[in-house]
């Protein structure tokens, strides 16, 4: 019997993806995408949002799923303490940029914006979540972990928080803002 639950368990390990990320300390890897605020289509560079101040770059699996509908609204509802800490706020999913200029309006009530994250910037904040997955009825296809960054303002990770729930990640990465900025 112990034999079969151990078997069961590392069964569901190997079937879980890897929650890996770069590590704080390390140097967030640039980028410019395209993405949108309030429905609006928008050029996103990471290094011209770091000279405003930290960047709250957060990996989302899909636009219009449940549980990132839920953490697009959470953000929505705290974007003004993050702004008070001085942090710009990114949503980040391998979306294309017209679901996202929707989910920018829908989800997000046009607070922040949200960027198309290309397989590069996918595999650069190491957030592939390994396997093709259908969303809401469409063909399988890539999505990301559910993985948070705050990167300072001098480009290197100062906080990250991977997890498939979306309730820590709005707390954690303002508590990190707050302690990155003393706001």
């Amino acid at each position: 019997m112990r034999m079969i639950t151990i078997a069961a368990g590392l069964a569901m390990v190997l079937a879980a993806p890897a929650l890996a990320t770069l590590k704080p300390g390390a140097t967030a890897p640039d980028f410019s995408t395209r993405g949108a605020v309030a429905g609006r289509v928008i050029s996103i560079h990471l290094a011209d949002q770091l000279k405003k101040g930290p960047v709250v770059l957060y990996f989302f699996p899909a636009a219009f799923t449940s549980g990132c509908n839920a953490e697009a609204h959470a953000f929505a509802e705290e974007i003004d303490a993050f702004k008070a800490a001085g942090a710009t706020v990114i949503g980040m999913s391998a979306d294309n940029v017209p679901t996202l200029a929707k989910f920018s309006t829908q989800k997000c009530a046009g607070k922040f914006a949200v960027a198309s994250a290309g397989p590069r910037v996918v595999a650069a904040y190491d957030v592939d979540y390994g396997k093709l997955v259908p969303i809401n009825g469409s063909a399988p296809r890539q999505i990301t972990t559910r993985t948070s960054y705050v990167i300072a303002p001098d480009g290197h990770i100062a906080y990250v928080h991977s997890d498939p729930d979306p309730a820590g990640h709005i707390s954690g990465t303002l508590a990190a803002v707050k302690q990155l900025t003393h706001k």
